[in-house]
């Protein structure tokens, strides 16, 4: 008999094919995970769940009695509850390394397009707006080169993100994180800081943390007031690692200058959020990861931690170890 799999979300369709070959799977997208009567009862005899985005806690383990493994097919792992996973002998894995220069790219595309105000600038042209040769001071944004971008958070995708800026922009890297990475600081020329010093030197800040207890509302109104009045504030980590009211108070009030954000405190974002009406402000719908290489990448490694553990063995990237 074949195992039962839930596939939730978001699953690249060769691999979901593949998985079907194998196993006998189910497909849920967007479903309440609480209530729905087809989900719940899949899920009371699914040894494996492969997905995006499914919360897993204390109540879904407990209707999940021959759950063996669950494979997250992201990075981050802030939709699981990994204390009650211990407690149940769940296996929990990401997908690590397929996407950090994927999404390296998108954080540092953001900040240049922020810094250059190119969305802004490509609807003034659109608009038909563009009425002299040469446009104006009120057009003109700043340079990316040779500035001094902080990055909190050195982790995989913070040191292709220094990479990036070191060898391409001639950017001077500063960085906190945890612990100090000797490596960023040989290879980039890397500098560390604490947090508050970072943030007052610092002309870019990235934030590229994972969403953990500590690391929520990070920066908040105090962290903003630290930054220079002409920094640009890039998030390309989670929305709640930030505090938005506070960071909507420091762009409407000018303590920024702009922001790029990839993410946001609730996702979709909320058509009536002050940040989608600021010229100062460039958005994107988390698309971090997103292009068709990578997801592939990520849904292909996923697949294969789900196999490794749905045979016993130990997933490459088992996150509970």
């Amino acid at each position: 008999m074949k195992k039962k799999i839930i596939a939730y979300n978001r699953v690249e369709k060769p691999v979901l094919e593949s998985l079907q070959k194998k196993y006998d799977v189910d497909f849920f997208k967007d479903v309440n995970t609480k209530s729905d009567p087809e989900f719940l009862k899949c899920l009371e005899e699914a040894e494996g769940i492969i997905g995006l985005e499914l919360n897993v806690d204390q109540d879904l383990l407990e209707r999940a009695p021959n759950l063996q493994i669950i494979s997250n097919v992201s990075v981050g792992y802030n939709n699981l509850d990994l204390e009650q996973l211990e407690k149940k002998g769940v296996m929990a894995t990401n997908t690590p390394e397929v996407l950090t220069d994927t999404v390296a790219d998108t954080i540092f595309g953001l900040l240049i397009a922020t810094a250059r105000r190119i969305p802004e600038l490509d609807q003034l042209v659109k608009a038909g707006n563009w009425k002299e040769e040469a446009v104006g001071s009120e057009h003109f944004g700043t340079d990316v080169h040779h500035k001094t971008l902080g990055i909190i958070g050195m982790g995989r995708i913070g040191k292709a993100l220094a990479q990036r800026a070191h060898f391409g922009f001639d950017m001077d890297i500063l960085y906190h994180s945890r612990r100090q990475k000797p490596d960023a600081e040989k290879n980039y020329a890397a500098d560390y800081r604490d947090l508050d010093t970072l943030l007052q030197e610092s002309d870019y800040v990235c934030l590229i943390t994972p969403l953990t207890p500590e690391t929520e509302a990070l920066m908040g109104e105090r962290e903003f007031r630290l930054m220079k009045t002409s920094a640009i504030f890039i998030n390309g980590s989670r929305g709640k690692t930030v505090d938005e009211p506070a960071l909507i108070q420091a762009l409407q009030n000018r303590e920024i200058a702009a922001a790029g954000l990839d993410v946001f405190a609730t996702e979709p974002v909320e058509a009536d959020n002050p940040l989608l009406t600021m010229k100062n402000v460039i958005t994107t719908p988390h698309i971090g990861s997103s292009t068709r290489e990578t997801e592939l990448k990520m849904s292909e490694l996923a697949a294969y931690n789900l196999e490794k553990g749905l045979l016993g063995e130990t997933p490459p990237n088992l996150i509970n170890q």
